[in-house]
């Protein structure tokens, strides 16, 4: 691996001194309050792009993320890699591309869900369960991770960490509202170092909660609070690489030099040559793998758009189509058949939107939000589309169970209700002759009772899955209660 200069980390608030990989990885947000962003976006090179097409899945994955993560002695990122997506996680390929071509075609499914609990936060979380392990065991620390849910990360981030030395989990998760499987997930686990919690309120009382703590600093340091949740810059990490994979998968056998989109601003080498330019639609509710969408585009992936989907609880639709970034609060999120996308406040966007204004604009300006609500940005809805590449769309219940028809009568296959929304929306935005990728979300099973509707008959319910269904459920339920979550934590949390 070659690497030509060490990353570093600040905050969006400007509070934090530049630091490296490792000590975002377990520190979460920024003590400051802000989000880890790299200085600077390491690039990438048409030339290196194709060095890395022979390469593995975890092979990829060391080369990708060694370029945030320099801290870590490549040997080092190689083992990690190895171990968080080899056999015992994943099949091969980790990440299969699925043509879709009978949908639309031009159209493909970049398959996220085959890791341990069917869902795309696996490809990320699988990561950190190798590295923050790792680094605690380098430093002879705990780590107490305390996240939020709402519906895969939490799964992910158990099964990625139940049984780790020196790790515990503290996870939340708005009472009722994920599906069945998705509680079976977590709640079956009886792991000593994993804590469900399931809180009276939706995601973003979750979420709020999880902030408080960590706004805490004496509580943070005390209690040694880590966060995986997509605020960790970890993660992000992780999820850039799916997107340089689907890249080259997708350009495989495409002769160098020929037909693709054009490259715009941002996209590719500043060459103005015609490169394989690609579309990628993701299913987005806190924004943190559509980010890394763009970290990968930014890095020099020709990625032409990214085509950010919605569900009824549209607040980022509304802010790519308006400019106003307007969160609503935890009454007004709406219970949709898509509900790891009930999400009305995105925590990553404010890495963008830094991006977007620059540092000392957005220091004058997103205070703004925090005094009134809202946040209006239209004097640069020109910027983000034209210069970042992005353009959104809104999908509905009803656009689900359609989407999830039109793929299983042209394929026999069914997608899950958050892939339905990226292809509801991908149909509704693609353009001739440019490839779009999907990024699927989970496998159909986490969601029988949407498929069901959408198919008119119940599925089969795999047994492993019916196991899950069937086994004792773990968990404590509270109200939505700061001091509540802190005794919990307080009783629970490993002390070095």
């Amino acid at each position: 691996m070659h690497r030509t200069q060490d990353t570093s980390f600040i905050s969006t608030r400007g509070g934090m001194a530049p630091t490296g990989f490792l000590d975002v990885l377990l520190s979460g947000l920024a003590p400051d309050g802000g989000l880890a962003v790299p200085a600077e976006v390491p690039r990438v090179s048409a030339a290196t792009l194709e060095a890395w097409r022979s390469l593995s899945y975890p092979e990829l994955a060391a080369e990708v993320i060694g370029l945030y993560a320099t801290d870590i002695p490549a040997a080092d990122l190689r083992a990690l890699t190895a171990a968080a997506y080899g056999p015992e996680h994943f099949p091969d390929p980790v990440v299969p591309l699925r043509p879709l071509d009978a949908v639309a075609p031009g159209l493909a499914l970049v398959g996220l869900s085959e890791g341990p609990t069917m869902a795309f936060k696996d490809l990320a979380m699988q990561f950190l369960g190798q590295a923050i392990p790792y680094q605690l065991a380098r430093e002879g620390r705990v780590l107490n991770i305390l996240g939020a849910t709402s519906g895969d990360t939490g799964s992910a981030a158990e099964h990625a960490f139940r049984g780790r030395d020196g790790v515990s989990v503290f996870m939340l998760s708005p009472q009722g509202r994920m599906s069945d499987v998705q509680r079976a997930q977590m709640y079956s686990l009886a792991d000593a170092n994993i804590h469900n919690i399931a809180v009276d309120g939706v995601f973003d009382d979750c979420q709020n909660l999880v902030k408080a703590i960590n706004g805490d600093a004496a509580f943070k340091v005390e209690y040694a609070i880590g966060a995986v949740n997509s605020i960790n810059f970890g993660r992000i990490a992780a999820q850039v690489v799916y997107y340089v994979w689907a890249w080259l998968r997708a350009s495989d056998g495409v002769a160098e030099g020929l037909a693709g989109a054009a490259a715009g601003a941002g996209v590719g080498e500043p060459t103005g040559e015609r490169i394989f330019g690609v579309d990628v639609a993701v299913p987005s509710g806190n924004f943190g793998n559509i980010y890394a969408g763009h970290l990968a585009r930014t890095m020099g992936v020709p990625i032409r758009r990214l085509i950010l989907a919605t569900n009824e609880n549209n607040v980022l639709d509304e802010f790519f189509s308006t400019g106003v970034y307007r969160p609503r609060s935890s009454a007004q999120t709406l219970a949709t058949s898509s509900p790891s996308m009930d999400i009305s406040k995105a925590s990553n966007l404010e890495r963008f939107i830094w991006t977007l204004l620059g540092a000392e604009e957005f220091h004058s300006r997103w205070p703004e939000l925090e005094r009134t609500g809202v946040l209006d940005l239209s004097d640069q809805l020109a910027r983000m589309r034209d210069e970042f590449g992005f353009v959104s769309g809104t999908s509905t219940h009803a656009d689900r169970l359609a989407a999830i028809r039109r793929v299983h009568e042209a394929t026999a296959a069914p997608i899950d209700p958050h892939t339905a929304d990226g292809v509801t929306v991908a149909l509704r935005l693609m353009e001739p002759e440019v490839p779009t990728l999907v990024l699927e979300t989970a496998r159909p099973e986490k969601f029988p009772e949407t498929v069901a509707e959408a198919l008119g008959a119940p599925q089969p319910v795999p047994e492993a899955i019916q196991c899950l269904l069937d086994a004792e459920q773990h968990v404590v339920s509270i109200p939505c209660d700061e001091s509540r979550l802190r005794a919990l934590i307080a009783a629970d949390a490993l002390r070095s």
